[in-house]
């Protein structure tokens, strides 16, 4: 019983969390764009967060713009074909969170470090490797901070299941799983623009980015080669949309003769009678050992639930398998943190350590964002659909 409550009380946080009082000097963050994700990637985070405050929101659409600055408390608000721009030009402004579609990722983000501001760019980082390339290169010029948002990657669960495996407890990895999908009717419905090929559009860019990152987490180093890739294609009447992948799923070799499987689907097919019953979602990542395994169960939410089971043999006893499942939702260290911490919340936390010059907890750098984009691209390569329009933006200083 006691657990049960836990449980919601550890939800009922994580969906409300408490406001906490602004220090002095807090960030102030703009929003480019009134995107869906904001509410729980950044305004709720930011409503617990001391040293955060979301200033100001840009959108093309006035009426939009209002309402959104209207329901979720934000101060300033600007729209029109220049709204961006103008909350880029605001002083007030120190950072720019970026949940624009993929494809403008990369003119905006550079326009926003070009005006001196921090920014936290929603995964994928950009359409090309390249393109992830030039933006943090940039920010290391300007001095600012740079982070793609793989939210996953901040939470302790993750963490902790990495700790596992380096602990040797498991012995050398020999397979690597993890898969991100939903049922069909979940999202990416007609006129979404993760089905727009021009924007960066496809399963494996907006969904695919998360387990891929958590299998190079967890294996700690690049793969060798994509073994095999097969995708799903969007059924248009256009040839470009015809490169957008409804699914993909890929085979990919790392050091040490290790393999990984990675699964990402926008429309896993409902089941039961006639179809009636929506599958259910694909969100686990699972390692294989020579003495055992874990598996990581909803890593991308896990505040809501999860758990690590982890299944280890018995050196006393041939062909005994020991399990058990542990549930983590603060570092062990002592590190900040709250058991209704999200990952957005702790990925927050870390974003404002870098700006004010302290050392976050967790960290995805300059180099991890380039190598995901590198192998998103050879996927798709493999796939045959080939790598999403590079921007036609040029920055020029």
């Amino acid at each position: 019983m006691a657990s049960f409550f836990s449980l919601l009380k550890r939800v009922y946080y994580a969906l409300n969390p408490p406001a906490s009082s602004a220090a002095a000097s807090p960030i102030k963050f703009g929003i480019l764009g009134a995107a869906d994700i904001a509410p729980r990637a950044l305004i709720s985070p930011a409503s617990n967060h001391p040293e955060t405050v979301v200033y100001a929101v840009a959108s093309r659409d006035n009426k939009k713009a209002s309402a959104f600055a209207k329901k979720h408390g934000i101060e300033k608000v600007y729209s029109g074909a220049t709204g961006y721009q103008q909350l880029l030009d605001d002083p007030e402004v120190d950072a720019v969170y970026n949940p624009l579609p993929n494809g403008l990722h990369f003119e905006w983000t550079m326009k926003a470090l070009a005006a001196g501001k921090h920014v936290l760019l929603e995964k994928p980082s950009s359409n090309t490797a390249e393109e992830t390339r030039q933006m943090f290169e940039f920010a290391e010029r300007k001095g600012l901070v740079l982070l793609e948002a793989v939210h996953a990657r901040f939470h302790p669960a993750m963490v902790r299941v990495q700790e596992i495996l380096d602990s040797g407890e498991l012995g050398q990895i020999i397979n690597l799983s993890a898969g991100l999908a939903l049922s069909k009717g979940v999202i990416a419905n007609e006129g979404d623009i993760r089905l727009d090929y021009a924007l960066g559009g496809g399963a494996m860019m907006d969904m695919g980015s998360y387990p891929l990152s958590a299998i190079r987490f967890l294996a700690r180093s690049a793969p060798t080669s994509v073994l095999s890739a097969t995708s799903s294609v969007y059924p248009s009447p256009s040839s470009t949309q015809q490169l957008v992948d409804l699914g993909t799923k890929a085979t990919l070799s790392f050091p040490n003769d290790v393999t990984a499987t990675l699964n990402c689907d926008f429309r896993q097919p409902w089941w039961g009678l006639f179809g009636l019953i929506p599958s259910m979602p694909d969100i686990k990542l699972t390692a294989n050992c020579e003495n055992g395994e874990v598996e990581l169960y909803n890593y991308l939410a896990p505040t809501l639930y999860h758990w690590i089971r982890v299944r280890v043999q018995d050196p006393s006893r041939k062909g005994k398998v020991i399990e058990r499942v542990e549930k983590v939702y603060k570092f062990g260290d002592g590190s900040k943190g709250e058991d209704w911490w999200t990952t957005y919340r702790y990925q927050l936390e870390a974003f404002v350590d870098q700006v004010k010059g302290r050392t976050p907890r967790t960290w995805v750098g300059k180099e991890d964002s380039i190598e995901n984009l590198e192998w998103i691209e050879k996927i798709y390569e493999k796939t045959g659909l080939g790598s999403r329009p590079k921007s036609q933006y040029v920055y020029s200083d």
